[in-house]
This record gives structure tokens, C-alpha cells and sequence, in this order.
């Protein structure tokens, strides 16, 4: 399984892709590659979005994950933020469909309890799980790749505990 985690912001979007191994009878998660998308405050927000779309479509191209894994719209107080978010969610939500795939949605509680264990742990507290869980020797460049990194593993977890409920027959095939 290889999934392709975006952390939508409106200045840097980070991307990551994570892949499940198996290693002897153990499966490890191996951070394949991450990064962040710079936008350019001079340019137009057309354009910045031009940028953003192009740029994680190349990397979901090269990276040919099994699906995308993207962060929920948090309430925010301010609703210009919210809605230059959006216009950037969508973007890469473009991306990932015209590139064929699926994409799931968490929310940031959902997203740090299955990285950290607490919905409301501290973006430091993410990026050193995110560290140790990968086995990353130093921590990716900026904290918008680890928090993709994070929803990456968050997707990770959450089909793998759907998978296992669907065999052990806990859960009815739909």
C-alpha cells in the first residue's frame, strides 16, 4: 500500500508519500518521499494555484500511490483563510481525481490521535512521532511534509483496522 498525503495550506502545502513493506513477517511503514509546494506571495492566487495543482500532479504521477489521504477544513474564525484554504483543498483534490485515485479525508483530531495517540497534541509532538514511526534519522524539512507524512500514516492505520475488522467479520462487507 502506498499513499500520497497532502497538507493543503495557503503559503506551503506539504506533500509525502508513505508505503507499507513487509519486512520478514513484519510490515513497516518507509517514508518513499516528501516535500512542500512553495507558493510565491507575488504572484496571482490564480496562479499560485496553477502551481500548487501542477505540481502535486507531477508528484502523484511519479509516485503512483494507491490512493490520497487529505486533511478536513478545520473551523476557522476568519473566513478569508478558510476560503483561500478551500480554493487550495480543491486544487489538489483536482489533482488526485484526474490522476484516477480515491481520496479520503481526516480530520486534524483524527489525524494526530492515530499518529500521536491525542487529537490535540502540538505539531512538535507530531513531527517526532512521525520520526520515529518512518525511522527517519532527521526530520523533514518543514513541519507541512510532516503533517502529510502524518495523514499519510493516519490513512495507513485507518484501512489496515478496516481491513482487519472486515476479515475478522466485525464489520459487514457493504
Amino acid at each position: 500500500m502506498r499513499i500520497f498525503g497532502i497538507d493543503c495550506g495557503t503559503e506551503y502545502t506539504g506533500w509525502g508519500v508513505v508505503e507499507v513493506r513487509e519486512v520478514g513477517r513484519e510490515e513497516t511503514l518507509v517514508a518513499v518521499a516528501h516535500g512542500t509546494v512553495r507558493m510565491n506571495k507575488r504572484e496571482s492566487t490564480a496562479q499560485r494555484l496553477e502551481q500548487v495543482h501542477t505540481e502535486l500532479r507531477e508528484l502523484i504521477k511519479l509516485h503512483a500511490p494507491d490512493s490520497v489521504a487529505i486533511e478536513e477544513v478545520f473551523y476557522s474564525v476568519n473566513a478569508k483563510s478558510a476560503l483561500k484554504l478551500g480554493q487550495v483543498r480543491g486544487v489538489a483534490l483536482l489533482a488526485a481525481s484526474q490522476c484516477g485515485l480515491k481520496v479520503a479525508e481526516y480530520a486534524p483530531l483524527s489525524i494526530k490521535s492515530a499518529v500521536v495517540g491525542y487529537g490535540m497534541a502540538k505539531k512538535e509532538q507530531v513531527q517526532y512521532m512521525v520520526m520515529r514511526l518512518l525511522g527517519l534519522s532527521e526530520a523533514p524539512e518543514t513541519m507541512d511534509a510532516s503533517d502529510a507524512l502524518a495523514i499519510a500514516i493516519c490513512h495507513i492505520h485507518t484501512a489496515q483496522t478496516e481491513l482487519r475488522q472486515i476479515e475478522s467479520g466485525e464489520v459487514s462487507r457493504r
